[in-house]
Order: C-alpha cells, then sequence, then structure tokens
C-alpha cells in the first residue's frame, strides 16, 4: 500500500494521518481472538493495571503467529518505508488493551523521548503505526494527538513511575497547554481494521475508559534500520534487538491464516 501525495503532505504538516478500514472484518475477528487468549495468559510480555486487567502485551508477532503475519503486512510496512526511504526494522509490538470499565489513562507524552531516552535510538526516524482491534469511539478512550506538535522537537519530560503500571516519560502540564493552544487536539475514530500513523515526537494520550465498550490497539514501532537503538536498557521483549530488515508477507497472508484458522476451529 502507497500513500498519495496529498497524504505524505498531511503527515508532515499534521504529524499523523488516519486511513479507515483498512483491514476487513475477517482479518480483525482472528486478531480480536488471538489477543484475547494472549491477555488470559500467564506471560512475562503481558503487563497488567493496577486492577489486574490487561494493559499492554509486548512482542506478540514473536509468539503468535497471526500477529507475526501483521508485523510484516504490507499494508503497514510500506507506507513507513515510503515515508523514511528505507527498509525497517521492529523496535516495538504491542498490543494495548483499554480494558471495559478498568482501563487506565496513558498521560501526555512523546514516544521518541522514550526510545531516545531508553533505548538509544540516536533520530526520530521511527513511526507507530496502529490497527484498531475494536471499534474506537469518543467515549471509549480514543487516543488523542496534538497536531503538529512534532515539529517542536523532543520535549523535556519527568519518568512517571506511579500514576499507572506502566512507567512513562510524561510531559509537563503547561507544555501541554501551550502545544494545544497552539494545534488543538484531535481523536481519531473508527471501525476495527482502521490505522493510524503518527511521528515519534507527536504528543499525545489517552483518558481511561469506564464504559462496557473494550479498546484494543495494535502499535507497531517501526525504526529505519540505519537508525537502530545504541543503549537499550530495556527487555529484548519491549525494545528489540533484531536490527533485520522486515521482510514482507503477501497481501492476502493474514486473511488466508483466519480463514485457515476458522476451519480449524470448526
Amino acid at each position: 500500500m502507497k500513500l498519495t501525495a496529498e497524504q505524505l503532505a498531511k503527515f508532515e504538516e499534521e504529524g499523523y494521518i488516519f486511513l479507515p478500514e483498512c483491514f476487513s472484518p475477517e482479518e480483525v475477528e482472528v486478531l480480536r481472538t488471538e489477543a484475547e487468549g494472549i491477555y488470559h495468559s500467564d506471560r512475562k510480555e503481558v503487563w497488567r493495571e493496577k486492577s489486574g486487567a490487561p494493559r499492554t502485551a509486548f512482542a506478540a508477532h514473536t509468539y503468535n503467529e497471526a500477529f507475526r503475519i501483521l508485523g510484516a503486512h504490507p499494508r503497514l510496512i510500506e507506507p513507513v518505508e515510503q515515508f523514511f526511504g528505507e527498509q525497517l526494522y521492529m523496535h516495538q509490538y504491542k498490543i494495548n488493551a483499554k480494558a471495559a470499565f478498568d482501563g487506565e489513562v496513558w498521560q501526555w507524552h512523546q514516544d521518541y523521548g522514550t526510545w531516545a531516552r531508553d533505548d538509544g535510538m540516536p533520530d526520530p526516524r521511527a513511526m507507530n503505526i496502529s490497527v484498531f482491534i475494536d471499534e474506537v469511539m469518543p467515549i471509549n478512550g480514543p487516543l488523542m494527538l496534538i497536531p503538529r506538535s512534532h515539529k517542536h522537537g523532543t520535549l523535556a519530560a519527568g519518568h512517571d513511575k506511579q500514576t499507572t503500571s506502566y512507567p512513562l516519560w510524561t510531559l509537563e502540564h503547561d507544555t501541554v497547554s501551550r502545544l494545544v493552544d497552539e494545534g488543538g487536539i484531535v481523536a481519531p475514530t473508527g471501525k476495527p481494521g482502521s490505522v493510524l500513523m503518527f511521528h515519534g515526537n507527536l504528543v499525545h494520550g489517552s483518558a481511561g475508559n469506564i464504559t462496557p465498550y473494550p479498546r484494543k490497539i495494535v502499535y507497531l514501532t517501526l525504526n529505519s534500520v540505519s537508525n537502530y537503538i545504541r543503549k537499550p536498557t530495556r527487555p529484548e521483549w519491549i525494545a528489540h534487538q533484531d536490527f533485520a530488515p522486515i521482510q514482507t508477507v503477501p497481501d492476502d497472508a493474514l486473511l488466508d491464516y483466519a480463514r485457515s484458522h476458522r476451519l480449524a476451529a470448526e
């Protein structure tokens, strides 16, 4: 999948683009089923809220076939290769849950701030590309973005280890207020299978979810191969150290897996 010149220009200006329903309901359904199975497992890669509800499952592409396929899918890899002009490797892979009733906040932050401070990533030549596994609605904790905030570079941040179960380099309230005065806030919503791409320095966060509607999103953190991390401090299953370029799968690979999985279940 290739981005148009208009989409590339919007990304440069706003720091994100939203691509509705890139994956079919059949493709998404198998991912949703597999994600629930992972959340119910007792793996070190599955982090939980203080309530015990799942928060994020790391590195699912290394132990689950459906997510391995998604992590090499051309609809996700090709647009980022197009943007950076080189091949990519998987820096991080996670399935973030915003559990019904119990999904906690993700504080305002920049992803590249963490990649630089904790992993030794030289430059912001990496980005997140995400896939909605559930419907993301205005009421169930959508990701909020501050348009054009990526143009301010990497901002000062504090290491918050208390607010949630997940330590995060978070921004001061005054910084967020200033950026919102300039760019506002958007919260992309859409059907399962929609894709959101956003710059590594784009400021974002999300509120908690007190609704009965879960909100699961898969995030691929794709890094340019020349920009590999130099001084990792986190476990390999959080910040990967296999810098081999991703080789894409056929476009119908996930659909084939979904159909074979369904037949096997029958």
